[in-house]
């Protein structure tokens, strides 16, 4: 089994419930670790997940404001999952830099993990 981590992936994006996070954005950092299954070893980009690939459906989905970062998370392990069938587990985690949260010093962050 090898696991594949794109770690500190950057966004400035608009999710939020209140109006001043849809309309100033906030900086998200994704963290996303996927689990694949190889029978060989590898030698070409073939036989792996292509973590380009990966990176692409993330920042597409970074880029459509929502309310929940629950929901974030979780459509985007769906939309990985579909990208091959040898994934076997897929862990997304967002943190929220600057959340609406009176005087917080700190950040808020959704952890996911789907099992295939």
């Amino acid at each position: 089994m090898f696991t594949i981590t794109l770690h500190n992936l950057i966004f400035h994006s608009f999710h939020g419930l209140h109006d001043e996070e849809r309309l100033l954005g906030n900086t998200f950092i994704v963290q996303v670790a996927f689990s694949f299954s190889a029978d060989d070893s590898i030698s070409t980009i073939k036989q792996t997940i292509n973590y380009a690939s990966v990176y692409h459906i993330i920042k597409q989905r970074m880029q459509i404001p929502t309310p929940l970062l629950e929901t974030l998370v979780q459509d985007l392990a769906e939309k990985i999952a579909t990208l091959d069938d040898r994934i076997k587990s897929i862990t997304v985690s967002i943190e929220k830099k600057n959340p609406p949260i009176p005087n917080i010093e700190g950040s808020v962050s959704v952890l996911y993990k789907k099992d295939l």
